[in-house]
């Protein structure tokens, strides 16, 4: 079975659209939080703790788009689709499932 470059292109697209929108969304809300600190100790130690948690979605975040420029390179060199290690083609229902995979089932294990 082949791989449909077009789609898994189109795929990989909108994944990086997502990813992106998704980084400016938290940078946003952590820049320009919507709520101020309130006086209470309490509150804003929770405030804190979100703000961590946003910034460990961004860094998440992030790291998925570098995956997904990864995977759009590897479209344009012809590489896409062969697994890192061993170069056999990745199973197409691996790359549904995961279009920036970069290894078959045998060595993502």
């Amino acid at each position: 079975m082949s791989i449909d470059f077009k789609a898994a292109k189109e795929s990989l697209l909108q994944l990086k659209e997502e990813y992106e929108t998704r980084i400016s969304k938290i940078e946003d809300h952590i820049q320009n939080p919507q709520d101020d600190l309130n006086e209470h100790w309490e509150d804003q130690a929770i405030s804190y703790r979100q703000n961590d948690m946003r910034r460990n979605l961004m860094v998440e975040a992030r790291q998925s788009l570098v995956h997904v420029e990864n995977a759009l390179s590897h479209i344009e060199n012809g590489t896409y689709g062969e697994c890192e290690v061993c170069g056999e083609q990745i199973q197409q229902q691996r790359l549904e499932a995961i279009p920036y995979a970069t290894l078959c089932m045998d060595h993502a294990e």
